[in-house]
C-alpha cells in the first residue's frame, strides 16, 4: 500500500512534519513517512540537566491540573489527531476495529485527575515527588536523612500491542517530572503522537510539553541509537520489547545508563478440580477463562495461552477437560466484540499448526480453528503442544493433569499472569508460584480486566526505578569533627 500516512517528530513543543524517510508498517499492510531523525539529534537530547529545573517550578497539583485538562481534549470523536492515529491503527495493529475503538475511547479516563494522583501516591509516594522526605531516626541519633525523587532523562521503547502503553508513558513521564523521547512501534506510530500533539496545540509552552519528544526511526539504525544511548545524554532507557530487541540495547549500556526492560512473558491459567462440581459451575468457569484467552484478541502478554486443568488424565478426566474446552471455545465466540472477535491477521504458521492436529486425533482434540475465530486444543494427556509459545489469535491449550505440582512446576520467570480457581488454591500456591518465577496472581477471569488499579509489572516497580533516587545526610559538625580524634 502506498504511504498515505505522515508520522511527524514532536520536539519538545514543535511539531515537524518534513516527512522524507519512507518506513514500513508492520504486518506489510501499510507505509507511513516521518522526518528524518538524524537531522535533529542534538535538538532531541537534553545535554544540559539542569534544564529540568522548569519541571520544578511547577506543583504536582499543576500537573495533575494539566493533564486532566489535556485528557478532556482526548474525546477521539473530537480529536482529529486521534481520528487519524485510529485509521493508521485499523491497518497496521492486531486488534479488531470494535477493540480498537473501545481502547481510544477510554483514553480520556486514564487523565482524570483522582487517577493519576492514586497513580502517582501509590507506585512512588507524593511527598516523595515533591520535595525531600526525611526519614526515621537511625542509630546514629547526631545525623539525618533525608530522600527525594527525581525525575530522568530517558528514552521509552514502546510496544504497539495496545495504545494505553503510549497513553500512560505520557502521563508517567509527567508525574515522575522526568524528559521523555518516545520511540513509537511500527504497529502504532501514530497513538502517542496524537497525545502529544493535542498537548502542542493546548500549551506548547508549558514545561510538561517541554520534556516529551515523540518520534518514529528503525529499531538498530546505529547513527540514531549512538547518539542517544549515552549517559552524557540520557540516563534511563525503558523498553518494551522482544529478545532481539532487548539483546541489542544491552550493547550500548555502561555505567550511567540504567536499561529497565518490560519484555514479553507468557501467562497461563491454573484450575483446580472443584471446577467440574457440576455443569453451572464448569459454564461460569468456561466464560471467565474464555476472559483471559480472548480479551485483546489475545495480543497481550496477560492472556492465558496454557491452561492446566486438574481433571484427571484417566477416561473419565479426559471426558471432563474436552468438555471444559467444548465449552471455552463456545465462550469464546460469544464475547462482547468490543473485547473480542475474530483475529484479522491469523497467523499462518499457527494454522497451519492448527490443520496438522488433525493427523494425530489421538494426542489432541481440536474445537474450531477452521478460519480465524480462534480454537481450544484439548490435550489427551498432561503435555501441552510443542507450538505452546506460538499461540495466540485466540487459540488456548486445556492440558488435563492429576496433579497441581505439574502445573506448579511449569511455572518460570517467562511466567507473567496466572489466573487461579478457586480462590484458595490461589492462596495455597501464591508463594510456591513466587519462587518459581510468576509475576501477578489473579482471579479466573481478571487477567486483562483488573489491570486498572496502580500496581508493580513484571516484578518489578518500574515507575519506581525511573526516577533517581537522591539522598541528603546531615551530621553535627561536632560530631564530624570528633571523629577526627583519635
Amino acid at each position: 500500500m502506498s504511504a498515505n500516512f505522515t508520522v511527524p517528530l514532536l520536539l519538545r513543543g514543535q511539531i515537524i512534519d518534513e516527512a522524507t524517510v519512507e518506513f514500513g508498517g508492520r504486518r506489510g499492510a501499510v507505509s507511513f513517512r516521518a522526518p528524518d531523525l538524524s537531522r535533529h539529534l542534538n535538538e532531541l537530547t537534553l545535554s544540559t540537566p539542569s534544564r529540568m529545573a522548569d519541571l520544578y517550578a511547577i506543583s504536582l497539583d499543576e500537573i495533575f491540573d494539566f493533564l486532566a485538562a489535556l485528557g478532556k481534549r482526548l474525546h477521539p470523536a473530537d480529536n482529529p489527531h486521534l481520528q487519524q492515529a485510529f485509521e493508521l491503527s485499523r491497518l497496521t495493529s492486531g486488534l479488531s476495529d470494535s477493540i480498537l475503538r473501545h481502547h481510544y475511547d477510554a483514553i480520556p479516563s486514564f487523565f482524570e485527575r483522582d487517577i493519576v494522583r492514586d497513580l502517582a501516591e501509590r507506585l512512588i509516594g507524593i511527598d516523595y515527588l515533591e520535595g525531600w522526605v526525611e526519614q526515621p531516626a537511625t542509630l546514629l541519633p547526631e545525623t539525618r536523612l533525608s530522600i527525594r525523587a527525581v525525575g530522568a532523562r530517558a528514552v521509552h521503547i514502546i510496544a504497539g500491542n495496545v495504545p494505553v502503553v503510549g497513553v500512560t508513558t505520557v502521563i508517567r513521564n509527567a508525574v515522575t517530572r522526568s524528559d521523555a523521547i518516545i520511540k513509537t512501534p511500527s504497529n502504532d506510530p501514530l497513538t502517542t503522537a496524537a497525545v502529544v500533539r493535542t498537548m502542542i496545540d493546548m500549551a506548547p509552552d508549558h514545561p510538561i510539553t517541554r520534556h516529551v519528544s515523540v518520534a518514529y526511526w528503525k529499531g538498530g539504525d546505529q547513527q540514531i541509537e549512538a547518539h542517544l544511548y549515552d549517559p552524557g545524554r540520557i540516563e534511563k532507557i525503558i523498553a518494551w520489547g522482544g529478545f532481539a530487541g532487548i539483546k541489542h540495547l544491552t550493547q550500548y549500556l555502561q555505567p550511567g545508563l540504567d536499561l529497565i526492560t518490560l519484555d514479553p512473558k507468557h501467562s497461563a491459567t491454573i484450575i483446580g478440580l472443584e471446577a467440574f462440581a457440576d455443569d453451572a459451575t464448569l459454564d461460569s468457569i468456561a466464560k471467565r477463562l474464555a476472559l483471559d484467552v480472548g480479551v485483546l484478541n489475545q495480543e497481550g502478554c496477560v492472556n492465558a495461552r496454557v491452561v492446566y486443568v486438574q481433571s484427571g488424565t484417566d477416561a473419565a478426566g479426559l471426558e471432563r477437560a474436552n468438555a471444559l474446552g467444548k465449552r471455552l471455545f463456545a465462550a469464546l465466540q460469544s464475547l462482547p466484540d468490543h473485547l473480542s472477535t475474530p483475529h484479522k491477521a491469523f497467523d499462518p504458521e499457527l494454522k497451519a499448526e492448527l490443520d496438522a492436529l488433525a493427523f494425530v486425533e489421538d494426542e489432541f482434540r481440536l474445537y474450531g480453528g477452521r478460519t480465524n475465530e480462534g480454537a481450544v486444543i484439548v490435550s489427551q494427556s498432561d503435555s501441552s503442544v510443542d507450538f505452546a509459545r506460538m499461540l495466540a489469535c485466540r487459540v488456548a491449550n486445556i492440558v488435563p493433569i492429576d496433579d497441581i505440582e505439574t502445573a506448579v512446576r511449569s511455572v518460570n520467570s517467562y511466567t507473567q499472569t496466572i489466573g487461579i480457581f478457586p480462590e484458595s488454591l490461589k492462596l495455597a500456591l501464591r508463594d510456591r508460584l513466587a519462587f518459581q518465577g510468576a509475576q501477578r496472581l489473579v482471579s479466573l477471569g481478571g487477567a486483562a480486566t483488573l489491570m486498572r488499579t496502580p500496581q508493580p509489572q513484571d516484578g518489578i516497580e518500574p515507575l519506581r526505578r525511573s526516577v533517581k533516587w537522591i539522598t541528603d545526610e546531615t551530621a553535627d559538625g561536632d560530631y564530624l569533627a570528633s571523629m577526627a580524634v583519635s
